[in-house]
């Protein structure tokens, strides 16, 4: 992937995109207040154009209340809800939808100026085509988990449907920043060392598959199980773990809950001996201060995590115990992605 010769034309769509970096972020926290505060079924229905108004009156809101009252999360958790309760959940899924229309609006219209401008260069546009079409599917796949609880029988969304919604947003979020450092960084910042290359890949490996289970956690509501640290329980690998079948791993709760723990522990200790081997490497000012960061960072995930654990039955303290645990998470990824972004391929 080349990169631009044109730094300076180049600058105002790289901050387009760090702006769409930033709004990401937001829409994925914004995700997390939605599930931690079970409003994420409250709008039954998908209007991508029309839904972008509230119930307007008394009758609307009567109206968007008892299309909710005929799912199963109202007849089975929330029957005791009155309006007020309701228009509550529904304000945290309306603005989470509205934000995501927010960020349509602020690629599209700068998108038709830079064209028009001629911002745009060649090799920008396959880029561009897909960052819009990961847009695009990150809808519909937040659309298609929420159409997983919209029944009578589910009291929440699927996880593994949440944990495919999250993970598409990291990716979108990725993506975009990837995109922006191509345009920021220019190659004589980059450093050749194949072998740190290939370790920062493991380890983004592993962090992605660490947000995976934290995303089944959130769907599985896994935390609830296991509110004790550093045991789980009383036990440190609990008796009751793997006695059935594979689909534990995803499906179990307790096993979620396990394998989240144990799999931050691993990561923070790579994390840590990855720090200390690219330490060695002199890369100048910019390489230096951004392989700073990730080992802080996972030290206040681990931290956050711990007390997410242990204040999981106070709802208010979970809310934003969870909500900062995700964050960080988030900025741990994007840390070690553009510390990969300095380590250039091979040159042949």
């Amino acid at each position: 992937m080349q990169n631009s010769t044109s730094h300076g034309r180049s600058n105002p769509v790289a901050i387009w995109l760090l702006i769409g970096v930033f709004m990401i972020i937001v829409q994925v926290l914004l995700g997390g207040i939605t599930r931690l505060t079970g409003s994420g079924l409250s709008i039954t229905e998908w209007k991508p154009i029309l839904g972008a108004l509230p119930p307007m009156n008394e009758a609307d809101w009567n109206r968007a209340f008892e299309q909710y009252k005929q799912i199963g999360q109202y007849k089975h958790l929330n029957f005791e809800f009155t309006l007020s309760d309701f228009k509550f959940i529904y304000f945290w899924e309306w603005f989470h939808r509205e934000w995501a229309r927010f960020i349509g609006v602020v690629f599209i219209i700068p998108f038709i100026w830079f064209v028009v401008k001629r911002r745009i260069e060649k090799w920008m546009i396959n880029p561009m085509i897909i960052l819009f079409l990961l847009g695009l599917l990150q809808a519909m796949i937040g659309w298609i988990m929420v159409a997983s609880g919209l029944n009578d029988e589910m009291l929440y969304v699927d996880h593994i449907r949440l944990a495919v919604h999250f993970i598409s947003a990291l990716g979108l979020l990725c993506y975009t920043l990837w995109f922006a450092l191509r345009l920021l960084i220019p190659a004589s910042e980059q450093v050749i060392h194949p072998v740190m290359r290939q370790r920062t890949q493991w380890v983004l490996v592993l962090l992605v598959l660490q947000l995976l289970f934290g995303a089944f956690m959130a769907g599985l509501k896994a935390v609830h199980f296991a509110t004790t640290w550093p045991s789980i329980n009383g036990e440190y690998i609990p008796s009751s773990l793997f006695t059935s079948n594979w689909s534990d791993l995803t499906h179990d709760p307790l096993a979620v809950h396990f394998i989240h723990r144990n799999l931050a522990y691993v990561l923070a200790v790579l994390i840590i001996l990855w720090q200390v081997q690219v330490k060695k490497i002199d890369g100048g000012k910019l390489f230096n201060r951004f392989t700073s960061i990730p080992a802080v960072l996972v030290l206040v995930q681990v931290v956050l995590g711990v007390l997410t654990v242990l204040y999981a039955n106070n709802s208010t303290a979970l809310l934003w115990l969870g909500v900062s645990h995700q964050f960080t998470g988030m900025m741990l990824l994007l840390s070690l992605l553009v510390v990969l972004y300095f380590f250039a391929r091979r040159k042949t």
